[in-house]
């Protein structure tokens, strides 16, 4: 049984983590390079956003929403 939780931690170290030992590694040599992925999910992120503000300006732009008071039954 401990030769499986060794199995278990050699996958981990060895193999499915070893991309981030390679960032470690490359965050020491160069910052930017090794926070190009942050980079890119602040950019999509970014992007996103501004699309969902258009989207939200073309929808109130035509004026097809009951802005009234008693428009939800909730309210």
């Amino acid at each position: 049984m401990k030769d499986f939780f060794y199995a278990i931690q050699d996958l981990f170290v060895d193999v499915l983590l070893a991309p981030m030992d390679a960032l470690r590694a490359l965050e020491l040599e160069n910052w930017f390079a090794a926070s190009a992925i942050s980079w890119i999910f602040v950019i999509i992120g970014f992007v996103a956003m501004v699309y969902w503000m258009l989207q939200l300006k073309k929808f109130n732009d035509n004026d097809e929403e009951d802005k009234s008071i008693s428009a939800h039954s909730y309210l």
